[in-house]
């Protein structure tokens, strides 16, 4: 059975940082695509970043570029989250998800992921 479990949520202050992590169980996050979304109260989820399994290639929101990281160990199992200069709009229940492909593609945002986790809530205080 595949678990991912997402950490590392908190309350962070504006200009602060957090690291989330998203660790899987009973699946190899090794040779999949692993992509962070975020939902905040009242809006649509959306995609805020991806890191592809081959080459490492990494993939962010328009939003986050420059503030947020994404990487991985394989040898953890585990996709991180860096996320730098957060600001309130940052406030959300992020999401790590997989599924069965290797890339991310520019349409990562919108591709369907066969497998997610239950979410970590990040809080920014102004």
């Amino acid at each position: 059975q595949v678990h991912l479990v997402e950490s590392g949520g908190g309350l962070a202050q504006t200009g602060g940082s957090l690291r989330l992590s998203c660790e899987a169980s009973g699946y190899s996050l090794d040779y999949h695509a692993v992509g962070w979304f975020r939902q905040a109260p009242g809006k649509e989820r959306e995609g805020v970043s991806c890191i592809t399994a081959s080459d490492g290639s990494t993939y962010y929101a328009d939003s986050v570029k420059g503030r947020f990281t994404i990487s991985r160990d394989n040898d953890k199992n585990t996709v991180y989250l860096q996320m730098n200069s957060l600001n309130p709009e940052d406030a959300a229940v992020y999401y790590c998800a997989t599924g069965f492909v290797r890339y991310c593609g520019s349409n990562w945002y919108l591709r369907s992921y066969n497998y997610w986790g239950q979410g970590t809530q990040v809080t920014v205080s102004s």
